[in-house]
C-alpha cells in the first residue's frame, strides 16, 4: 500500500517484453507519428500561405490541425522512448501534465468540431448571411471559446484527478495517462467528485453531439432541396470530411470510455487507447484532403512553388 504522498512515477502498460517488438512497436509508431506530423503540417502550411483559403471553414481546419498535432504528441514520443529504453516509468508530474495537455487538445478539438458544424450549417443553409454571421471576429472568437472550453476542462479534471489520495499500486493499464485508471488507483470515496464532474463533462459533450446531429439535419433537407445535381454534389462535398472526422472522433473515444468492464482486458484497452488517441490525428488529414478539390489544388499549388525555389 502507498499514498500519493509518496508516489514518485507511474508505470504505463507494456506493449510487449520482447525486445524485438519493443522496437516494432518503436517503429511503428514512429511512422504513425511522422505520418500525422506531415499531413497537419502541410494542411496548416498551404492554409497558412495560399490567401485563397483564408475563410471561415480553413480557419477551423487549421486549427484542429494544430490541435490534432498537439494531441499526439502528447503521447506517442514518450511511448516511443519508453519502448527504445525499455522502461515503463513516467514521472508523477510528468503524468499530470500529459493528462491535462491531452485532455485540453481533445476537449477542445471536440468543441472546435461543434462549431464547424455551425460553419457549415450557416454556409448551405444561410448563405446570404455566411459573412455576416462568420465575420473575421466571430471566427476568433469561436475558436479562443472551443480553446477555452478545453483549458478548463483540462485544469478542472487535472486538478480534481491528483488531489485525490492513492493508496493502490502505480500501474496504469494504458499506453499514457487517463483519467479513469487514476481514479482506479484511489482508495477515497472523494473519488465520486471526479465522477460527477465527469458526468457533467459528458452531459455537456452530449449537448454537443446533439447540435451536430441537428445542423446535419437542417444541413441534408436544405442539400436535397438543391435543384442541380451538381450543386448538391458540391455541398456534400464540403459536409462529408467533418461529418467523417466527427464520426470518427465520437466512436472511438465512446467506445474508449463506455465499453461494458466486462470486456475489459490489458490488450482490449491498449488497443482501444491507440484508436481513439492517436489514429484519429494521423487519418484526419488523409480524410480532409481526399474530398477537398481546393486544399488538393493549393498544396499542388504549394509543391511547384517549392520545387521553383
Amino acid at each position: 500500500m502507498t499514498n500519493s504522498s509518496s508516489i514518485t512515477q507511474f508505470l504505463l502498460l507494456a506493449f510487449t517484453k520482447r525486445w524485438e517488438l519493443q522496437l516494432l512497436h518503436f517503429w511503428l509508431f514512429l511512422g504513425i507519428y511522422l505520418a500525422a506530423l506531415l499531413g497537419n503540417g502541410l494542411i496548416i502550411t498551404t492554409i497558412a500561405c495560399d490567401h485563397h483559403l483564408h475563410t471561415p471553414m480553413y480557419f477551423f481546419l487549421l486549427n484542429l490541425s494544430l490541435l490534432d498535432l498537439g494531441s499526439i504528441s502528447t503521447t506517442v514520443p514518450k511511448s516511443m522512448a519508453n519502448s527504445l529504453w525499455n522502461t515503463r516509468a513516467i514521472s508523477y508530474m510528468g503524468c499530470a501534465a500529459q493528462l491535462f495537455l491531452f485532455f485540453f487538445f481533445i476537449s477542445s478539438e471536440y468543441s472546435l468540431l461543434t462549431v464547424m458544424a455551425y460553419d457549415r450549417y450557416v454556409a448551405i443553409c444561410k448563405p446570404l448571411r455566411y459573412e455576416t454571421l462568420l465575420g473575421s471576429r466571430a471566427c476568433v472568437h469561436m475558436a479562443a471559446a472551443a480553446l477555452g472550453t478545453g483549458f478548463l476542462n483540462a485544469v478542472l479534471h487535472t486538478t480534481n484527478t491528483f488531489s485525490l489520495p492513492l493508496c493502490q499500486d502505480n500501474i496504469l493499464d494504458p499506453f499514457f495517462c487517463e483519467i479513469p485508471q487514476i481514479l482506479k488507483l484511489s482508495c477515497s470515496h472523494s473519488y465520486l467528485r471526479e465522477l460527477g464532474l465527469i458526468m457533467v463533462s459528458a452531459c455537456l459533450a452530449f449537448g454537443c453531439f446533439v447540435f451536430i446531429v441537428v445542423s446535419y439535419v437542417q444541413i441534408f433537407k436544405a442539400v436535397l432541396r438543391i435543384p442541380s445535381e451538381q450543386g448538391r454534389h458540391k455541398a456534400f462535398s464540403t459536409c462529408l470530411p467533418h461529418l467523417a472526422v466527427v464520426s470518427l472522433f465520437v466512436s472511438t473515444a465512446t467506445f474508449a470510455y463506455l465499453k461494458p468492464p466486462s470486456v475489459s482486458s490489458p490488450s482490449l484497452n491498449l488497443v482501444v487507447s491507440v484508436l481513439y488517441s492517436v489514429v484519429p490525428p494521423a487519418v484526419n488529414p488523409l480524410i480532409y484532403s481526399m474530398r477537398n478539390q481546393e486544399l488538393k489544388d493549393a498544396l499542388w499549388k504549394l509543391i511547384q512553388w517549392t520545387q521553383i525555389l
